[in-house]
């Protein structure tokens, strides 16, 4: 019998999306605010790819904020596996219990029954998300996903079928309402076809200068217009040459903050060389910026 609750999400109308999505502090374009609806209309999870610091993990952060509900975050490295990101028992309560009850002559039954109880779990990011209650679901961020193993993408697709976990000791549990899923991959690696067939696919790229502007603007409102458009423009620019790490928005919002607790009101090749460190992470990188014309570079147009 299907336990889960129905729930009445706040995307119904397509042309209030953009900006419920604004009025939380992230500026959605069509293809985000249309996936974003179909999502929620269908019950599916959404598996986002792009480039580092495109601000796929901040969507997930903002539905969670639209909604007035919990983020649960399960962040995926190599080795991942299902009791790191479901469950485990906490041992050294355990063996603590073991040695108490032996002191006072219980039943072996007596303390088996009692280490496996609620009291000993450590609940993981997985747990948490099939134990919320409702009425309205958790945003369930799956970051990285393709820093995890394929077995543990086997798991996870099993998970998201059913929403179903078995504890052997304690029973099943059931989601009483399907937790909103957001994976996220960098694209390190290619993923399982299962697991993107059961996702709504979306490439999210490096924001236009325009969309730039108006999240610099949105994030960063002290700043000149001017100063702003000098930011977006360079930025821009800087992705078109071949970095090992290509600055994201997170880095362009970090260089309008430097800038303006520098209080700087123009970008010239002596600030760029100055602040290159909050715009690119890796040394080669800054060393190869450094060696280009940067007055060039901050005049550059694009075709």
């Amino acid at each position: 019998m299907d336990t889960q609750q129905h729930f009445h999400h706040p995307f119904q109308h397509m042309p209030d999306i953009p900006e419920l999505f604004k009025a939380h502090g992230y500026i959605a374009d069509k293809a985000i605010s249309l996936t974003t609806k179909i999502a929620f209309d269908l019950g599916k999870p959404i598996l986002l790819e792009g480039e580092a610091g495109v601000g796929k993990t901040q969507l997930a952060k903002t539905l969670a904020a639209i909604l007035e509900t919990r983020l649960i975050r399960l962040q995926c490295y190599e080795g991942l596996d299902t009791s790191s990101a479901l469950y485990e028992w906490n041992y050294a309560k355990q063996i603590l219990a073991i040695r108490l009850a032996e002191s006072s002559k219980s039943k072996q039954t007596e303390i088996e029954t009692s280490i496996f109880t609620e009291d000993y779990l450590f609940t993981r990011p997985l747990l948490q998300a099939v134990r919320h209650g409702g009425p309205t679901p958790p945003v369930l961020l799956i970051d990285e996903i393709d820093r995890a193993d394929e077995e543990f993408e086997a798991y996870l697709l099993e998970l998201l079928s059913d929403f179903q976990v078995t504890i052997p000791e304690l029973g099943t549990f059931e989601a009483q309402v399907r937790p909103i899923v957001i994976l996220t991959s960098n694209r390190t690696r290619e993923l399982n076809d299962a697991l993107k067939r059961r996702c709504l696919y979306l490439w999210v790229d490096y924001p236009s200068m325009e969309k730039e502007q108006e999240i610099i603007a949105q994030h960063v409102p002290e700043i000149n217009a001017d100063l702003t458009r000098s930011i977006s423009k360079l930025v821009n620019n800087l992705r078109s040459i071949d970095f090992f790490k290509k600055p994201g928005v997170a880095e362009s919002l970090d260089w309008a903050q430097a800038l303006l607790s520098l209080r700087v009101d123009s970008i010239n090749s002596q600030i760029l060389f100055d602040t290159a460190g909050v715009l690119l992470k890796y040394k080669d990188d800054i060393e190869r910026l450094k060696a280009l014309d940067m007055e060039s570079l901050i005049d550059y147009k694009k075709p």
